[in-house]
């Protein structure tokens, strides 16, 4: 139940009949009339553009169609009351009895409420993580995990047809330095002495894989060229560094459903396949770029290349997909993978990255448009860089990693419910600092603590409730009558329970489920308010003398507490039933 769609259903039908009466002229576009909360909570419940959209189609003042509008939704036993106000917008209060339906619908529903089919079953790939093979995920992978798990959760609770996909990046030279690194390690299992080459992994989780590679195969490649074990190292290593990689995941309780191969694209005619593709629509050929803008490097050397004309699909220039001695640059996989994913048949594409992949969104993105003649989107969702502090001081250490703090250290310290609501406390694109002693305090300004204690209030109360021999389930607080819930402190409770439909609503449409993690904050904030207004006024505390009376308060905190624990699965975080 989603009230905001449901009044705009009701401002559009009214807009209608106002038509039908020759009150505005027919063919009015009302598609960017909306129904949302006002900027200031004081002008009443609901606020809606529709006159100042429709006054310059209509020619009419926006005022005079307001003041129609709202002459004519009060008649609705929904609405209290509609006022217009400034140049024409119009502010609707409804009737208190509204909010209080919303309890019911919660309490019937479960965390089921809130679930849209706003999707329509479209199917949607979520790209995220895809890090190099080269090692544990590192806190920047940690951010970019999280965001697209949240991510993709969002879009299925609002009815789309979700797959999760980790693209493993192992054809590249990186996975090379990977198998040399591990080839020392190797040597060093045979107490063999090894040098460390600049930009080799030197870091202590190659330590197993070096010995389990000599468990395999003893001393055969000890002394041995490089090509007598490089590409069988490779493919070891890797394979090592993916199971690494997956049990990372799983410390942060993500799961994917596919994992698709950079390699698995060379010689199988993929790669071939999709620069066909673009080939037969003219936009490979071959040309000379001009050298970077404002620069001129002095190894310039204008060349002719195999192109693709991105610049036709909003990029800035024209890309590379061969290079000067016949083999695919690193965009034409790239190509080849997304083309791949468009003839899997998926309806959108989302890639989640990290903040150095700024560079690579263009590009990507007229390739995609480019294949699919623009009938597949691809959204492309950078993460910023995290900064991890404790003590004051920046973490850049991990002694197991060598170079920079693992997934696996931060879940270490604080935990995977706070690290995971912890990365969606900020925007993706925004940086985040992650401050290790504020997550784990107990207060206000720690998001995750104030959640999780909203929701385990609302379970104290429930226990004390059950205690005195109440029954508080469901089942029974869904009958409770909520006519004594008459204070406008209870309604503005109930009010912003009901914002969740639309919050899930406008974060699945907008790719940002952050907006579920500042929801979550605001309606523990209510909750926690609402708390402490009963220790001023004990007729607002949820357990009263009255059982039916308490019964309906308590209805209305459970509702509070199924939302945060719908908008905490979203996120991949566990309710607390009790803070310890």
């Amino acid at each position: 139940m989603n009230l905001f769609s449901d009044i705009r259903a009701l401002t559009i039908d009214t807009l209608s009949a106002m038509t039908r009466d020759g009150i505005l002229p027919d063919g009015l576009d009302t598609a960017n009339v909306t129904v949302e909360p006002p900027r200031d909570a004081a002008h009443g419940d609901m606020a809606t553009n529709a006159a100042m959209v429709l006054a310059k189609p209509a020619g009419m003042k926006p005022r005079d169609i307001a003041g129609n509008l709202a002459t004519r939704l009060i008649a609705d036993p929904r609405v209290a009351s509609a006022e217009v106000a400034g140049p024409g917008f119009l502010n609707i209060r409804l009737d208190p009895s509204v909010w209080m339906q919303i309890v019911g619908e919660v309490l019937a529903q479960g965390t089921a409420f809130g679930r849209s089919n706003m999707g329509n079953g479209a199917r949607v790939n979520v790209e995220y993580v895809s890090a190099n093979p080269t090692g544990p995920l590192h806190v920047g992978h940690t951010r970019g995990a999280v965001f697209g798990d949240a991510l993709a959760s969002l879009l299925a609770f609002s009815g789309h047809d979700v797959t999760r996909e980790y693209y493993i990046n192992d054809a590249g030279a990186q996975v090379d330095v990977l198998a040399r690194s591990v080839y020392n390690r190797y040597l060093e299992a045979h107490d063999l002495s090894v040098d460390w080459p600049e930009g080799t992994y030197p870091g202590d989780y190659l330590i197993e894989v070096g010995e389990a590679l000599k468990a395999k195969v003893g001393d055969a490649y000890v002394d041995k060229d490089e090509q007598v074990w490089l590409a069988e190292v490779r493919e070891f290593s890797t394979d090592a560094m993916m199971t690494l990689i997956r049990a990372d995941l799983a410390l942060l309780g993500v799961e994917m459903d596919v994992f698709s191969s950079e390699k698995a694209l060379y010689g199988t005619g993929q790669i071939e396949a999709a620069i066909a593709a673009l080939d037969a629509k003219g936009l490979i050929y071959r040309g000379t770029l001009e050298p970077p803008k404002g620069k001129l490097p002095e190894d310039w050397e204008p060349r002719e290349q195999t192109l693709f004309r991105s610049t036709d699909y909003g990029d800035d220039v024209d890309r590379p997909i061969r290079k000067s001695d016949g083999g695919w640059t690193y965009f034409a996989p790239d190509i080849a993978y997304h083309y791949d994913k468009t003839q899997r048949g998926f309806d959108a594409l989302i890639d989640v990255f990290g903040a150095d992949h700024g560079g690579y969104v263009k590009r990507m993105k007229a390739a995609v448009a480019a294949l699919t003649d623009g009938r597949v989107p691809l959204d492309i969702k950078l993460t910023q860089l995290v900064k991890l502090t404790r003590g004051g001081e920046q973490l850049k250490m991990s002694k197991r990693a060598g170079t920079f703090v693992t997934l696996a250290d931060v879940v270490d310290m604080v935990g995977r419910d706070v690290t995971r609501f912890v990365m969606l406390t900020r925007k993706n694109d925004a940086p985040l600092d992650f401050d290790i002693d504020k997550v784990l305090e107990q207060s206000k300004d720690n998001p995750v603590f104030y959640v999780q204690y909203a929701h385990a209030r609302v379970c104290s109360v429930l226990r004390k409730a059950t205690e005195s021999g109440m029954d508080v389930s469901d089942a029974a607080l869904i009958s409770a009558d909520l006519s004594h819930l008459r204070h406008e402190a209870e309604q503005a409770l109930a009010a912003k329970v009901a914002e969740w439909p639309r919050l899930v609503e406008i974060a699945a449409r907008t790719h940002e489920p952050h907006r579920v993690a500042f929801y979550l904050y605001e309606l523990a904030s209510a909750l926690h308010g609402h708390w402490n207004r009963g220790n001023d006024d004990p007729s607002l505390r949820f357990l009263q003398d009255d059982a039916n009376v308490s019964r309906a308060k308590i209805a209305l905190a459970r509702s509070v507490a199924v939302v945060i624990a719908a908008g905490l699965g979203i996120l991949g975080v566990e309710p607390a039933n009790e803070m310890r």
